[in-house]
């Protein structure tokens, strides 16, 4: 998508977490990669969003869900309204139950659009450090998660200046190498963990997800 139609699209999505009740409470909405960059055309739109965990739930619901459904964990993973509302967007993991990051895809990107949604219950600069400590530890760097990142909404409240920057392209960043070398890793396994994630991204077609918890 060209830059203008990716930072409309962005739009789109915090708009939709402000106004509509989502699948889980949203706290904050990022977007990183070649937006982030200033890139255009933007070849995939990455997002990530910090969710928080449902307190308490309703088990009445979650019991009466799975009985129809087949899927468990809906009141407490999940948001029982939003799934009463909207049966056929509740997703579920390998184990049967809603799983909150597949629900939220559903929810809010179309199979098609070349968008990569994150879900995380910690903030993106959090996940950031957790992501390549355990990437580094394990030599697993299609793990890290790109530190280059931009606020676009957190607790309610809009970052416009963020759109106007995104739009304009005028928001400096360094390589992705570098971004690493500044989170602590070594100059080789920057190098390294950066041709991964070119790799895979590359690899990657239609709209992608992936679900974390710290």
């Amino acid at each position: 998508m060209d830059r203008e139609q990716a930072v409309a699209r962005l739009e789109t999505l915090v708009d939709r977490v402000e106004r509509e009740t989502m699948p889980v409470p949203v706290r904050e909405v990022w977007a990183f990669g070649d937006v982030a960059l200033g890139l255009d055309p933007v070849e995939r739109l990455d997002v990530y969003v910090t969710k928080d965990v449902i307190m308490g739930g309703d088990r009445e619901a979650a019991a009466e869900f799975a009985a129809e459904y087949g899927v468990k964990g809906v009141g407490t993973s999940v948001r029982a309204e939003w799934a009463e509302a909207h049966p056929d967007r509740v997703r579920a993991s390998d184990n049967g139950y809603a799983a909150p990051e597949k629900c939220l895809a559903a929810e809010l990107i179309g199979d098609e659009e070349p968008i990569h949604l994150e879900v995380c219950n910690a903030s993106f600069e959090d996940n950031v450090r957790q992501r390549l400590k355990g990437a580094l530890a394990r030599d697993a760097y299609e793990e890290v998660l790109d530190p280059r990142g931009v606020c676009l909404w957190v607790d309610g409240t809009r970052d416009e200046e963020a759109f106007d920057r995104l739009r304009e392209a005028s928001l400096a960043m360094p390589t992705l190498p570098a971004a690493l070398g500044m989170l602590g890793a070594d100059e080789d396994v920057a190098n390294e963990a950066a041709d991964v994630l070119k790799r895979r991204r590359a690899e990657q077609e239609g709209s992608s997800v992936r679900g974390d918890m710290i």
